[in-house]
């Protein structure tokens, strides 16, 4: 069975969806079962899901990220090495893979990855969704995480990525 067990208010995160809170949890009969769900809200698009209570496992659905992870994902983004696969194929599909964990350790090895590839050539237009949706998780989890503004956290990301040599995509430089 699952062993992560949420209460209304707690901030979670669906994986590849992002941050968002259980607004409610309820029961249904389905056939002759009754069903446990919880209903979560995602902050940034206000999309609604309800979650099987035995489907919490599968699905990847977890805490906000704590203090601990946060500082192990700055140091990863600082000095930490990345492989990229040189098939375009192959690649694309390990980070999309790391993007479904639920990590965001994976997520900020795929943002790191791609920044680092883009240092060399133009992302391909998956690619360059794929930067956008790890920026979004990370700065997204990370500002409900230490309770910060987003600003506040791109430039912390900016600093640690800095060091690497890179830089923190800007939101609208992806949007074209």
């Amino acid at each position: 069975m699952n062993n992560q067990s949420f209460s209304i208010g707690d901030k979670v995160v669906y994986p590849n969806h992002g941050v968002g809170v259980i607004e409610q949890i309820s029961s249904r009969t389905i056939g002759s079962q009754i069903e446990r769900f919880y209903l979560l809200k995602i902050a940034a698009s206000s999309l609604k899901v309800m979650v099987p209570f035995h489907n919490v496992n599968s699905v990847g659905l977890r805490r906000v990220v704590r203090n601990g992870e946060v500082q192990r994902i700055l140091d990863f983004l600082t000095d930490g090495k990345c492989e990229n696969h040189a098939d375009w194929k192959y690649r694309f599909k390990e980070n999309s893979d790391k993007m479904r964990t639920g990590s965001l350790l994976d997520v900020a090895e795929v943002l790191k990855g791609l920044l680092l590839l883009a240092q060399g050539k133009a992302l391909s237009f998956r690619e360059k969704k794929m930067l956008e949706r790890a920026r979004y998780l990370l700065v997204s989890e990370l500002a409900m995480s230490k309770n910060w503004e987003e600003p506040e956290i791109e430039d912390i990301l900016n600093k640690a990525l800095a060091k690497s040599k890179l830089r923190f995509p800007e939101a609208s430089s992806m949007e074209s």
